[in-house]
């Protein structure tokens, strides 16, 4: 890693030098003086950390020789690696460890792949107030008499004596775990789909969750780790992974260490008729090529070993239909008894709902009879409040004919009204319009009695 990787990252592109050589300098002074200060620096140095280690550039730090990409390693050299150019090496980048390592940023990778509690357990309620009330002040007072050390007292050397080893970065593994688990979305539709071998895992999702980089044997461990404990979407047993997709199915039966094993030996049969298909096109163009040389004997060997090597196609590929078969009979086999399952599920329901005394059929009889009792009451009382209600109106001496033309001769009334009032209105209009002759017009006298004549 070089100054010019580390120009690239979003953290020195959007900083100026002035304020690199201030993230740079010595900060463990400034978390009582300036702690807003020195919060934002360490925020600045979590970023930088995640961005160095999810790129691959910590170097080969992996058991299997490739780097870690969720695992930082906390030793001296870091600090060479994350030299600038014109700003120098990070002064107070032991600090800002040990303060990630107190907000859970970053845990002990030994303490995050033993441990049964997750991460996000605060603990044991009444631990931690024992721990407040009692070990706090025990812990102030054996400060204060110097039998004991807090961890702002420490130079940065003595720190990085007390941070080295190796660390889980935990917001990089919950990004994985995010990534994976959108990945998985909509598949594991067949019991095969959900198993896998360690190694199977790692080389179907160690390319795919963080982009550009494979994960390493130790980061797909935590990644396993993390998606058991806290994510709770797999569980495993040996060499055995297995997506849960029900919360009765947190168990890897013999079932399933039968399917597991029968996907695998499919695998690697698919694997061996790709290579002997290789092998068999090589074969086929070597033998081109000797024909095209005149060298007849060494086309004829690769003949007969092309003739061996159909041969041993023709049964791979017998053996492998035989496998797929084997396989699919089982997933439609276990696929059945979870049918089973469910309907005997279904079956007990449909019971305990028949059984309620809701149901009975003396229950439903007798309800149903007060039913047709009260509707029939009910029509009873609608029945007799018509009947008191066309009485009344008897009593009273109403009659519907008289009624009926009284309403007639209002619509006729109201209707004269509106038509006089139209009337009226265009009376008003001609009135209102004034008659202007030209100069020089004949006037006749009797023509304006006859206009209103007309008029009225």
């Amino acid at each position: 890693m070089s100054s010019p990787a580390l120009s690239t990252l979003p953290n020195y592109v959007s900083t100026s030098k002035s304020r690199l050589h201030s993230l740079y300098s010595d900060i463990h002074r400034q978390k009582h003086s300036n702690p807003s200060s020195f919060h934002a620096y360490v925020d600045w140095w979590h970023g930088t950390l995640k961005d160095v280690v999810s790129r691959g550039w910590q170097g080969s730090d992996g058991p299997d020789g490739t780097s870690n990409k969720l695992v930082l390693g906390v030793r001296r050299a870091l600090i060479d690696k994350l030299r600038y150019e014109g700003v120098g090496k990070p002064l107070g980048l032991g600090t800002t460890i040990a303060e990630m390592r107190r907000s859970n940023d970053l845990i002990l990778l030994s303490q995050f792949l033993a441990s049964q509690q997750s991460v996000y357990d605060p603990g044991w309620l009444p631990y931690r107030i024992a721990s407040f009330v009692v070990g706090k002040p025990l812990w102030w007072a054996m400060e204060q008499l110097d039998i004991v050390r807090s961890e702002d007292s420490y130079t940065e050397a003595e720190m990085w004596k007390k941070i080295e080893g190796d660390y889980v970065m935990l917001g990089l593994v919950v990004q994985a775990a995010d990534t994976l688990e959108t990945l998985r979305d909509g598949t594991g539709l067949s019991p095969a789909d959900n198993l896998y071998t360690f190694e199977d895992f790692r080389r179907e999702f160690g390319a795919k969750v963080l982009p550009g980089v494979v994960l390493s044997e130790i980061d797909t461990k935590v990644l396993i780790k993390f998606l058991e404990r806290e994510r709770r979407v797999v569980v495993q047993s040996d060499d055995v992974i297995k997506f849960v997709v029900a919360s009765h199915d947190r168990e890897i039966t013999a079932v399933d260490r039968g399917i597991l094993q029968l996907k695998t030996a499919a695998r690697n049969l698919r694997e061996q008729v790709d290579s002997i298909q290789n092998k068999i096109d090589q074969t086929t163009s070597n033998i081109s090529n000797a024909l095209r040389q005149q060298r007849k004997s060494i086309a004829l060997a690769e003949l007969r070993f092309k003739k061996h090597l159909d041969d041993l196609l023709s049964k791979r590929l017998g053996s492998l239909h035989n496998l797929e078969s084997t396989l699919i009979s089982v997933e439609t086999a276990a696929g059945d008894v979870e049918i089973m399952k469910t309907y005997e599920s279904s079956t007990a329901t449909l019971k305990a709902i028949l059984g309620h005394p809701s149901l009975r059929r003396e229950k439903i009889e007798e309800t149903m009879d007060a039913l047709a009792t009260s509707t029939a009451d009910a029509r009873e009382i609608d029945d007799a409040i018509r009947m008191g209600g066309d009485m009344a109106a008897v009593d009273a001496g109403i009659d519907d004919t008289e009624l009926e033309a009284e309403l007639n001769a209002l619509v006729e009334e109201a209707e004269k009204g509106k038509v006089e009032a139209a009337e009226q209105a265009v009376i008003e209009k001609l009135h209102a319009i004034e008659v202007h002759v030209p100069e020089g017009a004949p006037v006749r006298a009797e023509a304006t009695p006859m206009r209103t004549a007309e008029a009225a």
